[in-house]
């Protein structure tokens, strides 16, 4: 891991694998860290893959809250300039799925497919984050947890294996961070740019998965001409972690399919 230095942050980031390998872009969920993907990572040896905390997550700074989306967007585009990355397929989890579709809006020349996992154009409404940001803010991120945990599981979230880890991620983040990037997805509302994109898409929802559930993550894909979707039937809202060879096979064939293995 290293710190990236760039004008105004700095952000923690992680290059894997051959230099010549395809461009990977990978972006993590709120409340938690690059470390989500390193499962999948393990099993996509042949690509190069970028990943890195977001602002005020994990190792990277924390400026203080609010965060407004396209700063993350900002954030991605700029290490992957300094990476040297060009015309790469971009996996975004739930908030990292909202920062891959502002990027691949904006960026078409940096990226040339997504893999949008457990997330939509619009993720929940303004005034349900207010009041998580309020819960917080009032009690921090360890009685806000079991929420969390519950939502990112499933009904059986304590019998989950991943659990403990998911929510040691979340306990130990920042509230300002937290409270920053959830300020960012409360503002953001991507139906109308998304529904203008064409470029090759995968589009990943988990069955339990009371965050994102299906049917919005379904709503999402549908604005995609050409998406190509995948249901995970028994997993929650972080299926690389909790179905990694799974998950990662599900990258390996999308990847193949476009050209990008």
């Amino acid at each position: 891991m290293s710190l990236i230095y760039l004008d105004d942050l700095r952000l923690n980031a992680v290059l894997d694998g051959p230099s010549d390998g395809p461009p990977l872009v990978l972006i993590h969920a709120l409340g938690t860290d690059l470390t989500i993907w390193d499962g999948v990572v393990a099993r996509l040896p042949r690509h190069r893959i970028l990943r890195f905390d977001l602002r005020g997550h994990g190792a990277s700074d924390c400026p203080p809250p609010p965060y407004a989306m396209g700063a993350l967007i900002r954030d991605a585009e700029r290490l992957m300039t300094h990476a040297g990355m060009a015309e790469a397929v971009v996996v975004g989890v739930s908030l990292g799925g909202l920062v891959a579709q502002g990027l691949a809006v904006k960026r078409l020349d940096l990226v040339r497919g997504m893999v949008l996992s457990n997330t939509a154009a619009k993720i929940g409404g303004e005034a349900l984050w207010k009041a998580r940001i309020a819960e917080v803010t009032d009690k921090g991120l360890a009685a806000y947890a079991p929420g969390a945990m519950e939502r990112i599981f499933g009904r059986n979230w304590r019998q989950a294996p991943e659990m403990p880890r998911i929510r040691a991620l979340l306990e130990s983040t920042p509230p300002e961070g937290w409270i920053g990037c959830a300020e960012a997805i409360a503002g953001t509302d991507f139906y109308t740019t998304t529904a203008s994109l064409t470029l090759p898409t995968l589009v990943i929802a988990g069955a339990k998965d009371g965050t994102t559930p299906p049917d919005l993550v379904r709503e999402t894909a549908e604005l995609i001409l050409g998406h190509r979707w995948h249901l995970m039937r028994g997993a929650g809202h972080l299926p690389m972690v909790e179905r990694p060879d799974d998950y990662a096979a599900l990258l390996r064939d999308f990847l193949a399919s476009i050209g990008h293995g």
